[in-house]
């Protein structure tokens, strides 16, 4: 009796291209993953990263060059022949179906459904499957109901339950915590290792690349710039490769420049805060926190105990259900006119979807604030040209990559979507700023200039509220650390005496 075929895929490129007009997005790429081995890609955003990755499962296709899976050149000219080749994809974006389930979403990513669906039976083996990985999610929920850490967890589970021989990962720990990423990338390793598949990890996280992957290779402006075993490079290297000048690498690794100055008044004061969730159960319980002027307090917490609802609840965009927020001695509810007076401003979890109109051009977007006040606005007249002159200055301030003023804001990558909401919301000195995972999904350039602008904020006296499932972000930036769950701050701390496996604790619910 024959012993089974292995069932990790070998996957090659052969001088990969693809363009867009006459822009080449990949050039003449030659990519080597060697089967049951973690594979990590690493590249600044616009690098060609994900343009490859979508090449290799069908999602788009490349005009020259060869993908060979097991050694055999192969056309594959849609994700569903990637699928039935043994091919699965996490997408940086989330490609889940909102009005369906989480049970319902799992059962969709198998493709062929019967006719009659056996409820019961179907119901049985998700929960079993669930219980054999990292996460768990209420099978009952919908997309609408989920923060971006447990979407992204519901699209790493999709492709768990389907077994894939090679799975690709577009940046799969950006809104998970910690823990659960070492779960995750763990896990994956121990399946790559023992032969059953092979993982492409696309990550921007130096961490996770020296921690969990075999072999990496770098993008640089859509070239393959750099291949090395794991073993034989380290995280400066692979930053001088990415951005190809030593000094930049340097400058971008270094750690916000902090003023040594100490805290103030208290700009920020929430007492009792409550607020319902999207099914009508109680998100925030009798929440209390401050924050200082010059001072960034950061909020620890597992996806899904409450800080998506915190902050739309504190920025007016979900109904207060009990509980106090003052800014200064004034009450605050939210509305623009407070928001003016009172100088609060706001970077939410996915701007684009929280912070932005897609349709509309950016200069728009970044006019959101101003465009009813002078002098963009005088005699009830909208004075277009000075929005789009101060959109200008904003988007080369700012670094903002987009074809013009014009372009609309949902054309923008996630990084420029960024950019842009802070360019609107920073434009002026902020009094209060609330912020929540401001870098996700951002390459290691953009987070240190990001991080910088918000650390700018806290020293030029403004008080930061920073909401953030990534703890090394929070140990990074932050002043005092609170740990959120179930709805509470249910542990405190300054950021100089924080034991990580203390807070992990709290974030686990099982601190004491």
């Amino acid at each position: 009796m024959s012993a089974e075929p292995p069932r990790a895929l070998a996957l090659e490129t052969y001088l990969l291209t693809k363009r867009f007009g006459a822009f080449t997005a990949l050039d003449h790429v030659s990519l080597k993953v060697t089967p049951g081995t973690v594979h990590a890609l690493l590249g600044e955003n616009g690098a060609g990263k994900s343009t490859l990755v979508k090449c290799v499962v069908g999602y788009q296709q490349a005009e020259e060059g060869a993908i060979m899976v097991n050694g055999r050149e192969t056309r594959i000219a849609s994700p569903t022949m990637a699928r039935d080749l043994g091919l699965g994809m996490v997408y940086q974006h989330f490609t889940l179906v909102p009005g369906m389930t989480v049970a319902e979403n799992l059962l969709l990513a198998r493709g062929r459904l019967p006719a009659v669906i056996d409820w019961p039976a179907v119901r049985a083996e998700l929960t079993a499957f669930m219980a054999s990985t990292p996460f768990r999610l209420d099978l009952d929920a919908t997309p609408q109901q989920l923060s971006a850490g447990q979407k992204q967890k519901l699209e790493i589970l999709k492709q768990l339950l389907l077994r894939p021989r090679l799975l690709i990962l577009d940046e799969p720990t950006s809104v998970l915590t910690p823990q659960e990423a070492d779960e995750v990338l763990g896990l994956l390793r121990e399946r790559a290792h023992a032969g059953e598949c092979s993982v492409v990890l696309i990550t921007h996280k130096f961490r996770e690349v020296m921690a969990y992957a075999d072999d990496v290779s770098v993008l640089r402006r859509g070239r393959l710039v750099a291949a090395h075993a794991v073993l034989d490079t380290t995280p400066r290297q692979l930053a001088v490769d990415m951005v190809g000048d030593a000094d930049e690498a340097k400058r971008e690794f270094a750690a916000p420049e902090r003023s040594t100055a100490g805290p103030g008044e208290v700009r920020l004061q929430v007492d009792a805060l409550s607020a319902d969730g999207d099914r009508g159960t109680c998100a925030v319980n009798a929440l209390s926190l401050s924050v200082r002027g010059g001072e960034i307090l950061g909020v620890a917490g597992v996806a899904g105990n409450g800080q998506r609802e915190l902050l739309e609840a504190l920025v007016g965009q979900r109904p207060r259900t009990g509980g106090r927020v003052r800014v200064g001695n004034e009450d605050y509810t939210g509305t623009r006119r407070q928001n003016h007076q009172l100088k609060v401003r706001s970077l939410p979890e996915e701007p684009l979807r929280s912070a932005c109109v897609g349709e509309m051009g950016v200069a728009d977007n970044m006019g959101l604030r101003s465009f009813d006040e002078p002098p963009a606005s005088r005699g009830g007249w909208l004075r277009s040209s000075l929005l789009r002159l101060r959109a200008r200055e904003l988007i080369t301030h700012f670094g903002v990559k987009t074809r013009s003023e014009s372009t609309p804001i949902r054309a923008l990558s996630g990084g420029n979507v960024q950019r842009a909401v802070l360019a609107r919301e920073l434009s002026d000195d902020a009094g209060v700023l609330l912020v929540a995972n401001p870098v996700f999904g951002l390459d290691f350039a953009a987070v240190a200039e990001i991080h910088q602008r918000l650390m700018d904020v806290r020293n030029r006296g403004g008080a930061v509220l920073l909401i953030s499932e990534d703890l090394d972000e929070l140990l990074a930036l932050s002043d005092r650390i609170a740990v959120m769950s179930e709805g509470r701050i249910v542990h405190e701390s300054p950021v100089g005496g924080v034991n990580r496996e203390t807070l992990g604790a709290f974030m686990g619910g099982h601190g004491h």
